[in-house]
C-alpha cells in the first residue's frame, strides 16, 4: 500500500475530528438541559462573606431565628369583604396547615416555621391578607427536581386556592422566587431555539447555501456542549457559581462567539479558493484566520475573567462560565468547522460555489472603504463628536437598582398581589431589620432602632444560645423592605450603631439590597479598569503597536459610552423602564469593550497584513473592503443572538439584550467601518508606532479603491 495523498490524509484527520466531536456532542448535550438544575438565583448567596447582611444570616440559627420564607396570599374584592366571607377564609386558614401539597411529602405544616395562619383584614374592607411563613430550609428542598417553596406556590394557586370572591394572588419572596423560575425556564428551551433560529436565517440570507448555514450551527451547538461538559461537573460541586442570568447569557455568548469565528474561517477559505484546491486553500484560511480568532477569543476570556474581582457572586460566576463558554465556542470553530468544510470541499458553498481563478469581488465595502479614507480627518472628527454627543446622556442612565415587583416585564401574579397589598395595606412588608450587637450593648441599640421613625416600637430580643455574649434585636420596618426608604433606614441605623462598635451589625431583607447596591458600586471601580487594562495589554502584544491599541480600546470606550447614552433615552423616555440592575452598566462594557473589540481586530490584523505589502493607506482600505462583509455580518449575528434575550421575561436581560445589540450594531456600522478606518488613514504609517519600520512606504491610496485582491 502506498503512502494516502495528502488529500486522503486531510480527509482522514477531518473523520476522526467529527467522529471526537460527535462523541462530546452525546456526552455534553444532555447537559446543555440539565444546567438549570445546578442553578442558584438566591440573592443572599450573591454576597460576599464578610457583608454585613451575610454576616447576621450565617448566625440566626445561634439566636434560634431560623431563615424563613414569607409567602403571602391576599384576596382582593372591589365590592367589599363582608364577614362571611371573611369568616370563610378565616375557617379555609385554619384548615389549611393539615392540607397535603401535590408531590410534596407530609402536610403543609411540616414546612410551616409557625403553624397558625392568620387572616389580617385590610381596614378598607376590600382586601384580606394571609401571611405564611416557610421554614426557609425545608422550603429550599427540592422533590423531583422542584423546590417545595414553588410547589406550595403552584398549589395555592391552584387547587388549594381559597373558595372566596374576588381576585387570589400569591406573592411575597416566596411568590416572586416561584416566577422568577418560571421565566427562567424558558432558558433551556425558547431561548436556546429562538437564538439558533434567528441565526439560522441570517447565515441562509449571508451564505445563500441550504448546507453551509446548517454546518455552521452545528459548529455552534457543538460547542455549547463542549461548554456544558465543563461547566456541569464545576457548578455540581459548588465551584463556580451559576444563576440564571448566566445561564442565558452563556447560551447566546457561545452561537454569537462561535458563529462569528465560523463566518470569519469561511470568509477566508472561500477567498482563498479562487486560487487553490479546497485542501491548501482550507490550509491558507486557517492559518490566516487562527489568530485573529485566538487572539480574539483570549481578550474576550481575559474580560470575562476580570469579572471574578466582582463581589458578587452571581456577576463573578459569569466570569468562568462565559470563559469556558467562549472556549469552547472557540475550539468548536477552529476544529469541528475546518474538519467538516474538507470533508464537503466546495459543495458546503453549493448553489454558490467560488470557482478556481475568478476574483474575489467586494465592491460594496470597496466603495465605502473609498469614501472613508478619501478624506479622513474629516470623516473621524464628526463621527467622534455625533458619537460624544451620545455618550453625554449616559450621565441619565439610572443603574440605582429596581425591586423585586419591577424585575418582570410581563404581567406575573407575584407583582399583582404585591400591587394589591401596597394599595390596601400600610406598615410595610413585615420583614424585620435584624441586629446582632453584643449583649452589654443591647439597651443603647434598641433605643437606636426604636428611635427611628420608619422602625416599628416592637423589638424582640433573643440571647445567643451559645453564649456568645450576644443578642439579636429584630424589628419590623413600617415601609416595604425593598423601597428607597428602607433602604436608607438600614443605612442610617448603620451609621448610628456605629457608635457602639464594629461588633453591631445589620441585616435583614433590606440590608441584603444594600450590600448588593455597595457591592455593585466597588465593581465600577474595580472591575472596569482590569478590564481596560487586559483588553489594552493583549492588543500591544497582538498589533505590535502602542498607538494602535490605545486607539482601539479609546474608540471602543467611546462606542459603549455612546450606547449608554442611547439606552439612557430609550429607558427613560421611550419605553419607560423604572430603572435598572447596578450591575447592568459592568456587564455591558465587558461585553461591548472585550466581545465587540473583536470586530476591530479582525480588521486591523488585516490591516496590518496588507500594511507590510503596500503602506498603511494603501493598507487600510483593502483590509475594509476583504474584510467588511464578514464582520458585519458577524456583527449583526451577535446582535441578532443577544436580542433573543427578549423572550425571557425579565427586565434585566431585556436591558442587556438591547445594550449589547445595539452596541454590537454601532462597533459595527459605525466604530468598525468608518471611525477606526478614517483614523489609521489618517495616522498612516504612525498609527503602528513604535514599530513602524517594518511597513512599506506610505503612500495614498488610489481615488477609487476598485476591486480588491488581497495578497496572498
Amino acid at each position: 500500500m502506498g503512502t494516502p495523498s495528502p488529500r486522503r490524509r486531510a480527509r482522514i484527520v477531518a473523520g476522526v475530528l467529527v467522529l471526537l466531536w460527535l462523541a462530546v456532542a452525546g456526552i455534553g448535550g444532555p447537559l446543555v438541559g440539565q444546567l438549570s438544575s445546578v442553578q442558584n438565583n438566591d440573592q443572599a448567596s450573591f454576597l460576599p462573606d464578610d457583608a454585613e447582611s451575610t454576616r447576621v444570616a450565617d448566625r440566626l440559627g445561634e439566636f434560634g431565628a431560623d431563615t424563613t420564607l414569607p409567602l403571602l396570599l391576599v384576596v382582593e374584592d372591589e365590592d367589599g369583604i363582608d364577614r362571611s366571607a371573611l369568616g370563610g377564609l378565616q375557617g379555609w386558614a385554619k384548615r389549611l396547615p393539615q392540607q397535603h401539597v401535590e408531590g410534596v411529602p407530609g402536610t403543609l405544616e411540616d414546612y410551616l416555621a409557625e403553624s397558625k395562619v392568620p387572616v389580617i383584614p385590610a381596614e378598607d374592607g376590600k382586601a384580606a391578607l394571609v401571611p405564611l411563613t416557610l421554614d426557609a430550609a425545608k422550603a429550599e428542598k427540592t422533590v423531583d427536581g422542584t423546590g417545595v417553596s414553588t410547589s406550595v406556590v403552584d398549589a395555592l394557586r391552584g387547587g388549594l386556592a381559597p373558595d372566596v370572591a374576588g381576585q387570589v394572588s400569591v406573592t411575597g419572596p416566596a411568590g416572586f422566587s416561584a416566577d422568577l423560575g418560571e421565566a427562567f425556564a424558558g432558558i433551556d428551551g425558547i431561548l436556546l431555539l429562538v437564538a439558533l433560529v434567528v441565526v439560522l436565517v441570517i447565515l441562509v440570507v449571508v451564505y445563500r447555501s441550504p448546507i453551509l448555514p446548517f454546518v455552521v450551527l452545528t459548529t455552534s451547538v457543538f460547542g455549547l456542549a463542549l461548554a456544558a461538559l465543563l461547566i456541569y461537573p464545576m457548578a455540581d460541586a459548588g465551584w463556580i457559581q451559576l444563576s440564571g442570568q448566566s445561564q442565558g447569557i452563556l447560551f447566546i455568548l457561545v452561537v454569537g462567539a462561535a458563529t462569528d469565528y465560523s463566518l470569519l474561517l469561511v470568509a477566508r477559505y472561500r477567498e482563498e479558493l479562487h486560487r487553490a484546491d479546497p485542501v491548501p486553500a482550507l490550509r491558507v484560511a486557517w492559518r490566516q484566520t487562527l489568530g485573529p480568532v485566538a487572539a480574539s477569543g483570549l481578550t474576550v476570556i481575559a474580560g470575562l475573567l476580570c469579572l471574578l474581582l466582582s463581589d458578587l457572586g452571581n456577576i463573578s460566576g459569569l466570569g468562568p462560565i462565559g470563559a469556558l463558554g467562549i472556549t469552547g465556542a472557540m475550539v468548536a470553530a477552529l476544529t469541528l468547522l475546518p474538519a467538516a468544510l474538507a470533508l464537503l470541499g466546495r459543495v458546503a458553498f453549493w448553489p454558490s460555489v467560488p470557482r478556481l481563478g475568478e476574483e474575489p469581488r467586494h465592491r460594496l465595502w470597496s466603495g465605502v472603504a473609498d469614501r472613508v479614507t478619501r478624506r479622513p480627518r474629516p470623516t473621524w472628527i464628526i463621527t467622534a463628536a455625533l458619537m460624544l454627543v451620545a455618550a453625554g446622556a449616559a450621565t441619565t442612565f439610572n443603574a440605582s437598582g429596581i425591586t423585586q415587583a419591577q424585575f418582570f416585564t410581563t404581567d406575573v401574579e407575584s407583582v399583582r398581589g404585591q400591587e394589591v397589598i401596597d394599595e390596601h395595606f400600610d406598615g410595610g412588608d413585615q420583614q424585620p431589620v435584624r441586629v446582632i450587637v453584643p449583649e452589654s450593648a443591647a439597651d443603647e441599640a434598641k433605643g437606636v432602632l426604636t428611635d427611628h421613625p420608619q422602625v416599628a416600637d416592637r423589638v424582640e430580643e433573643t440571647p445567643s444560645r451559645e453564649d456568645s455574649g450576644d443578642v439579636l434585636l429584630s424589628a419590623p420596618l413600617t415601609v416595604g423592605s425593598e423601597s428607597d426608604q428602607a433602604l436608607d433606614v438600614v443605612r442610617e441605623l448603620r451609621e448610628q450603631l456605629d457608635s457602639i462598635g464594629p461588633e453591631a451589625i445589620v441585616g435583614g431583607a433590606s440590608a441584603t439590597t444594600v450590600d448588593t447596591d455597595d457591592a455593585s458600586q466597588r465593581d465600577y471601580v474595580v472591575v472596569i479598569p482590569a478590564i481596560l487594562l487586559v483588553v489594552t495589554l493583549i492588543l500591544l502584544v497582538l498589533l505590535r503597536s502602542v498607538a494602535a491599541a490605545l486607539m482601539l480600546v479609546t474608540v471602543n470606550v467611546l462606542s459603549f459610552a455612546a450606547t449608554l447614552g442611547i439606552a439612557a433615552v430609550v429607558f427613560n423616555h421611550v419605553l419607560g423602564y423604572p430603572g435598572a440592575d447596578p450591575s447592568t452598566p459592568v456587564l455591558a462594557f465587558v461585553f461591548l469593550v472585550a466581545l465587540a473589540v473583536d470586530y476591530s481586530i479582525f480588521l486591523m490584523t488585516r490591516a496590518r497584513e496588507e500594511a507590510t505589502a503596500v503602506g498603511t493607506r494603501r493598507g487600510i482600505p483593502r483590509a475594509v473592503a476583504v474584510t467588511g462583509g464578514v464582520i458585519t455580518s458577524a456583527g449583526v449575528v451577535l446582535a441578532a443572538t443577544f436580542s433573543a434575550l427578549w423572550v425571557i421575561p425579565l427586565l434585566f436581560l431585556a436591558q442587556i439584550a438591547f445594550v449589547v445589540a445595539f452596541g454590537v450594531l454601532l462597533d459595527t456600522i459605525v466604530t468598525r467601518s468608518i471611525l477606526v478606518p478614517a483614523i489609521v488613514a489618517d495616522a498612516g504609517n504612525r498609527i503602528w508606532w513604535p514599530w513602524t519600520a517594518s511597513m512599506t512606504g506610505d503612500a495614498p491610496p488610489p481615488r477609487a479603491a476598485g476591486r480588491h485582491r488581497a495578497p496572498r
